[in-house]
């Protein structure tokens, strides 16, 4: 385990062809329709995983991390696995500001690690759908996890529809419905938009004179918007005022993911996720 004050050594993480082929067979029940056209996205029948790196370029055994999550940035064709990445704020202090940092992600990791019971938070920590797995370097944990997420009924539905306007640019409209009418005024509603293909040279502190690449990283946080009567809706316009736009050149540079969320168990109900079109 690793924070400002604590290190855990990170056990080494080999990519299993076996376990993206496992995952994909997943999305042969019920797959999320999406039209690169239209920009638009729709959530599964079956709940989809999301997974929540916490992570920084101030630590030392973040990086790794940062490279697992990035083999799940394409996923989104399978519905099963949607990844994004919070850098966290707690590391800046210690040499090296992380420009992707934001306290909200260092306030919501502390949030599920209160609602699980736990008390400290550190980085690379992995939650899906609200909760912890320490274990997520050990593919069979991982993939049992998501798994068993997979494998039940979605709990909400979510569409998602973009408009692209400049470059880096766009407006972005969230639908989000709970299917359980008696549990909808616990559920709160959010996007995130990400973005893809970021680099940075780092000068100081524990990963100095190293180049970090990131993918999905959260640019935006929208939320908590409450589910009224079992419902919300979240309409804005987005924009990426950041040099590392000016870089982004392919279609899924940027993106959103809009998820359901129970606020007294932290648990994510339902995902849906979208890159955004030209």
């Amino acid at each position: 385990m690793q924070t400002a004050l604590t290190r855990r050594a990170n056990r080494p993480f080999t990519r299993v062809i076996a376990l993206t082929i496992a995952l994909a067979a997943l999305a042969n029940c019920g797959l999320a329709t999406a039209a690169t056209a239209m920009c638009t996205s729709h959530s599964p029948s079956h709940r989809v995983a999301l997974v929540e790196l916490y992570s920084s370029e101030g630590c030392s055994s973040c990086p790794p991390a940062d490279s697992w999550l990035s083999q799940w940035k394409n996923s989104g064709a399978t519905q099963s696995v949607v990844p994004l990445a919070l850098h966290v704020d707690y590391w800046n202090s210690l040499g090296w500001t992380d420009r992707f940092s934001q306290h909200r992600f260092t306030e919501r990791q502390q949030t599920l690690t209160d609602l699980a019971g736990g008390h400290t938070i550190y980085t690379p920590e992995i939650f899906i759908s609200g909760r912890e797995l320490r274990s997520w370097s050990q593919r069979d944990s991982f993939a049992s996890r998501v798994g068993k997420l997979v494998a039940e009924p979605a709990q909400a539905n979510v569409a998602v529809e973009l408009k692209p306007q400049a470059k880096g640019a766009f407006d972005v409209d969230a639908q989000f419905a709970a299917r359980t009418p008696a549990s909808a005024n616990t559920l709160n509603a959010y996007v995130a938009v990400y973005q893809n293909a970021l680099t940075s040279q780092v000068h100081a502190g524990e990963n100095s004179g190293a180049t970090l690449h990131h993918e999905r990283v959260v640019r935006q946080w929208i939320g908590p918007v409450p589910l009224i009567a079992g419902n919300a809706q979240i309409h804005r316009g987005i924009r990426i005022d950041d040099a590392d736009v000016n870089a982004a050149t392919s279609a899924d540079s940027f993106g959103v993911v809009a998820f359901v969320e129970n606020a007294a168990t932290g648990d994510v109900l339902q995902v849906a996720e979208l890159a955004a079109c030209h």
